[in-house]
């Protein structure tokens, strides 16, 4: 997380039980409050395994003693999504109610299930069968350059008038640190880039980070075939899911109801991010 440290106040904990390292919490301080860190995607308490209720119980009842002993007076905590891991995720919400924390936010998170048959809308697989798409070439490239300066920054300008939350210069070096986690896939016709993929992957979940297209690459829907044939094949591979972020705006207050509609023909269903406050 150093890469932006001088955008946060990091205050993230390490947990031991004798000298064995057994949790971590990924946070940072502002004013009086402590946050699940804001430069993550995800937060909430990472255990390095599953040791059963009980210990989840007494770890979390030593973390909120500790944090009584300091200044802080309130704990804002940020969860993965609920298909990351279902089971932590109810032993966590059953333990914050009872220490008198509230639920207030839950935004929608979009991902395919690959336990489940895939449920792609036949008119997004009948343009993805067409034999023009013969001529799109897909590519798994080190090199996150030419994604970044010739799509993915414009397009996010011209639309949004927004950039990407990672720079090039962070992204390349994230890369570099996780080449294995961070894979970039692009679609090309006679050398133009039309779209590309950022994913960031772990053990079980692949995740759709950064997805956009050009305009000649919006009249090919180059980026839905790129994200069918990445579906396919990451199924094949035994992946448990394609996760394809949120589509929640304005802080879990409101949601884009057209990125909704796009990832759900692409097969997803709607999961879960939980936002508890819990005072100290």
């Amino acid at each position: 997380m150093e890469y932006h440290k001088d955008r946060f106040e990091d205050y993230s904990l390490l947990v031991f039980e004798n000298d064995n390292l057994v949790a971590i919490v990924p946070a940072n301080r502002k004013a009086n409050e402590l946050h699940s860190h804001g430069g993550l995607t995800y937060g909430g308490l990472l255990l390095n395994e599953n040791r059963g209720g009980a210990f989840s119980d007494r770890l979390f009842s030593e973390l909120i003693g500790y944090l009584k002993t300091t200044e802080l007076v309130r704990f804002v905590i940020k969860f993965r999504p609920s298909f990351y891991t279902a089971g932590e995720f109810r032993e966590w919400h059953n333990f914050l109610i009872r220490n008198g924390a509230t639920l207030f936010r839950s935004d929608m998170s979009l991902a395919i299930d690959y336990q489940k048959p895939l449920q792609i809308a036949k008119s997004k697989l009948k343009r993805y069968r067409k034999p023009e798409n013969e001529e799109l070439d897909i590519r798994n490239e080190q090199d996150l350059s030419t994604f970044w300066t010739k799509v993915l920054e414009p397009r996010l300008a011209e639309r949004y008038d927004a950039k990407p939350v990672h720079t090039l210069e962070e992204i390349t070096l994230l890369q570099q640190r996780f080449p294995e986690n961070i894979q970039q896939y692009s679609v090309y016709k006679e050398n133009e880039i039309l779209a590309g993929i950022t994913l960031f992957m772990d053990k079980n979940v692949v995740k759709s980070q950064y997805g956009a297209t050009t305009t000649d690459g919006e009249s090919l829907r180059a980026l839905d075939f790129l994200f069918i044939t990445l579906i396919l094949k990451f199924k094949e591979e035994g992946k448990y899911f394609f996760d394809m972020g949120t589509v929640s705006l304005n802080e879990g207050k409101e949601y884009n109801p057209g990125l909704l509609k796009q990832k759900e023909e692409l097969g997803c269903e709607i999961f879960t991010q939980d936002f508890y406050s819990l005072p100290l």
